[in-house]
C-alpha cells in the first residue's frame, strides 16, 4: 500500500493509502489526509489542493491539461493539484499553510 507524507503548517502528517487512490476524494469522505488537505472543487478549476511533491513524482502521471493551465511555471518547482493525481506508489508532498 502506498505511503503518504503530507506537510503543512510545520506538522507531518503520514498514512497509507490504497492503490489508485485520489487524495482530494479520500479528503472528501473524511479519511486521511482529512482534515488537514486544504482543497474545494476536486476538478483542477480552483487549485486550492495545490502540493508541491517533494518525492515519488517519478510515479505519478505527466501534468494534464487542468494542472498546466491552473499552474503554469509552478509546475517547474514541483507543485501538483492533489485532485488530479492518482497514487499508487509512495508519495512525500508539501502544502503551503
Amino acid at each position: 500500500m502506498p505511503k503518504v507524507i503530507l506537510h503543512k503548517g510545520g506538522t507531518t502528517y503520514e498514512d497509507e493509502v490504497d492503490p489508485n487512490t485520489n487524495l482530494v476524494v479520500r479528503a472528501g469522505i473524511r479519511k486521511f489526509p482529512y482534515p488537514n488537505l486544504a482543497y474545494k472543487c476536486g476538478m483542477g478549476k480552483c487549485a486550492t489542493c495545490s502540493c508541491r511533491i517533494l518525492g515519488g513524482a517519478e510515479h505519478l502521471e505527466a501534468p494534464n491539461w487542468k494542472e498546466k493551465r491552473q499552474l503554469g511555471d509552478k509546475l517547474e518547482d514541483g507543485y501538483r493539484l492533489v485532485c488530479q493525481l492518482w497514487i499508487t506508489e509512495d508519495i512525500e508532498l508539501a502544502q503551503d499553510a
